[in-house]
């Protein structure tokens, strides 16, 4: 079943590549549970296929990285990139993308919060394995406010310019 507006996000772990030793965290992949990171915030999480593809690299993350102090202005904490790759290939496409300090780049690696999710999107067929659908969230202390996802490869309603102007109605 696939998430919804007033659901909680499931309980799962990401991966973070840290660049920067932080306190807390050391360089390198650092594990954080979702429910914990998410606690007291307003977060947009957003979901893509996987790092390095052609929409993702050139229009999804982009958006948000462009999108950041908008976004920062109409009240959201953080901004998480999820995908079902591991947090060495986040923490170099972050890097290519500009992201750092910006999007968190979140490694679902074994797609466990996705399929918890029910965003799970099957392309073995196209050597891909298992990834993730393209969607975007807004989430409020760990609460689903919003949930766009798009339909086929299309790239309409997920990125950071559909999120500013919902963020803006509320």
């Amino acid at each position: 079943m696939t998430i919804k507006p007033g659901d909680k996000l499931p309980d799962a772990s990401l991966m973070e590549f840290i660049h920067d030793e932080q306190p807390g965290c050391a360089v390198g992949p650092n594990k954080f549970e979702v429910a914990q990171l998410a606690k007291g915030k307003r977060v947009i999480i957003f979901g893509v296929p996987g790092a390095f593809t052609p929409t993702c690299s050139a229009q999804h993350v982009p958006s948000y990285v462009s999108g950041y102090e908008a976004l920062k202005a109409a009240g959201v904490d953080e901004i998480w990139c999820v995908a079902v790759n591991d947090a060495f290939v986040m923490g170099a496409w972050g890097e290519m993308q500009n992201a750092n300090r910006k999007v968190r780049m979140m490694a679902d690696g074994s797609g466990i919060f996705t399929k918890a999710l029910g965003l799970e999107l099957d392309l073995i067929a196209r050597g891909m394995g298992v990834r993730s659908q393209r969607y975007s969230m807004l989430v409020e202390d760990g609460v689903v406010q919003l949930v766009n996802v798009e339909q086929g490869p299309k790239f309409e309603v997920s990125g950071a310019e559909p999120m500013l102007a919902a963020l803006s109605k509320r």
